[in-house]
């Protein structure tokens, strides 16, 4: 669908949502505001200059650039420690090194808010067979299903208490899944459980899609490990590809060991000259988290007024960047795709289609019309084609762009 297609009941609809949302999207900039002090304010600490933008080929010794990154990652996620490399291939990887970095052959690792996401669950062991999972490694698995859509505290504490996990994977986001994010309050809160019961685990924490949607992150509610992807929220549309972990010293030097090899860790690691748009995407993040929330709640609002089911509901607060919607019929996910596709600013001719994607489980439906491939936080929405037929959006650079786009999905639609 051509943008200057789409019909004047849904512009009007989307002004009238907008209106709507006035308060909501205030309390937004209010997050973006204190979460750009922070960013600031350790990039003015760690004395960023220009010299730190040169990148590094061969082994990378003594990249001045990757070093003050780290330091300056660190000092905004409350970290003593992070690991943020162009070398990590996507969020799975760094999660999975995150695992790895805290558990040993015959640990077990427990996962507090039921299976993890579906890649995820290759890397453990729990579905398939591939080659090098943690579970071919010796480390044990254990899950404590959700209750009502959040975590059963009693539970986890229960099989904290009987288990003794050496480590605890904590599912910040919803995944594909119905349940809402977790707040980080809420994390703070199954992080004091889990501690409680089992002092020595270590608490590992995927982030993805949560960065920056609140002022404070994982890591300072007592989370040991943080790990997320560069292409979602904290690269702010920039970085080309990389993930992070940020978190307790020691498990962030055996989480680099696991990226590279034991004995080298994060001493190594060429940067090509993409030091800047590292810097520049985790600047810009806090604004561009906001354009993604806004758009979503913009999304949730239109669509609840036509008479589908949100989650979260337009007017909640949000813990991560993901809009939910229950599209009912596998047609309504497809057009919904296709014209989220059609105003994207690359690829918008193509038409998505369902496909048996790596690591899923379902056929899956994405568009994706981004700078950066699978890039998150540019405006993209996918699904699986099971029912009820779940629309997951996400992303959105700009605001602007963002309502364009949602408008043509709607569009696309109803027509």
């Amino acid at each position: 669908m051509k943008l200057s297609e789409i019909p004047e009941n849904v512009e009007r609809l989307a002004a009238e949502c907008e209106r709507g949302l006035a308060g909501r999207f205030e309390e937004i900039d209010a997050v973006a505001r204190e979460n750009t002090r922070r960013v600031l304010e350790a990039f003015q600490e760690q004395r960023v200059s220009e010299p730190c933008f040169a990148g590094t080929t061969g082994y990378g010794y003594d990249d001045l650039g990757r070093e003050t990154l780290d330091k300056v990652w660190a000092r905004v996620f409350g970290a003593e420690s992070a690991l943020v490399r162009v070398n990590f291939v996507n969020g799975t990887h760094a999660i999975a090194s995150a695992l790895f970095a805290a558990l040993k052959p015959g640990d077990t690792l427990l996962s507090v808010m039921g299976a993890p996401y579906d890649t995820l669950r290759t890397a453990i062991g729990i579905s398939g067979s591939a080659h090098g999972s943690l579970r071919e490694y010796g480390v044990g698995y254990a899950q404590v299903e959700t209750l009502s859509g959040g975590p059963d505290l009693e539970a986890i504490a229960r099989a904290a208490r009987e288990i003794r996990p050496a480590a605890a994977l904590v599912q910040r986001s919803r995944g594909y899944d119905s349940r809402r994010a977790l707040t980080v309050p809420e994390i703070g809160e199954i992080i004091r459980v889990i501690k409680s019961a089992s002092p020595e685990t270590a608490v590992v924490v995927d982030n993805c899609y949560g960065e920056f949607t609140d002022t404070a992150e994982p890591t300072m509610v007592g989370a040991d490990l943080i790990a997320g992807s560069l292409i979602k929220n904290p690269g702010g549309g920039l970085a080309p590809s990389g993930g992070y972990i940020a978190g307790r010293a020691d498990l962030v030097e055996n989480a680099a060991c696991r990226l590279t090899v034991p004995g080298i860790g994060g001493e190594c690691g060429a940067t090509f000259g993409l030091n800047r748009s590292l810097y520049q995407g985790l600047f810009l993040a806090p604004h561009t988290t906001a354009q993604a929330l806004k758009t979503a709640a913009l999304c949730a609002a239109m669509l609840e007024r036509l008479g589908y089911e949100t989650f979260p509901a337009s007017g909640e607060f949000r813990s991560d960047i993901i809009q939910t919607v229950v599209l009912r019929s596998g047609e309504n996910l497809l057009k919904f795709c296709r014209g989220i596709q059609s105003g994207s600013p690359v690829d918008s001719f193509v038409t998505p289609e369902a496909w048996q994607m790596p690591g899923y489980e379902d056929e899956v439906v994405m568009a994706a019309g981004a700078f950066i491939q699978g890039s998150s936080i540019e405006l993209s929405c996918d699904g699986p084609m099971r029912e009820p037929y779940m629309a997951f959006l996400q992303g959105g650079l700009t605001y602007e762009a963002g309502r364009l786009g949602v408008m043509a999905g709607i569009a696309e639609m109803l027509a």
